[in-house]
């Protein structure tokens, strides 16, 4: 149902360092960009970009706001989520499970964002 999902980027190049190292265990394409969005997709997936607001205003985090990003397994989120921190990301809850079948591990990117990588089962 959802084609894309793009959260809010001051700086287009720093954004797009930070999420092509973070993205590259899930061997995304990285759509042509332009001076405003970059866009990666993965084959089955939604694409998740980063833009700089169409408004001209500055970006900043949504509040309640989170992009959730599934992965294969607990091996390949806490892989993601300490690839996050040493990227420059913060740390918003480290890996675990969270009720019976759900493994998360929650990190910031450098604007801000929210995002979580998981899997469940």
């Amino acid at each position: 149902m959802i084609g894309y999902l793009t959260i809010g980027c001051n700086d287009l190049e720093r954004g797009a360092q930070f999420y092509d190292a973070l993205l590259a265990p899930l061997s995304p394409r990285r759509m042509e960009p332009n001076d405003r969005i970059i866009l990666w997709s993965v084959k089955g997936s939604a694409m998740l970009g980063i833009a700089k607001p169409f408004d001209g205003e500055p970006a900043s985090v949504g509040n309640g706001a989170m992009v959730a990003l599934r992965l294969e397994s607990q091996d390949a989120v806490n892989a993601m989520h300490a690839k996050a921190l040493e990227l420059g990301g913060a740390d918003e809850g480290a890996p675990g499970l969270r009720g019976e079948s759900f493994y998360g591990g929650y990190f910031r990117d450098l604007e801000g964002n929210k995002l979580v990588a998981f899997c469940s089962g």
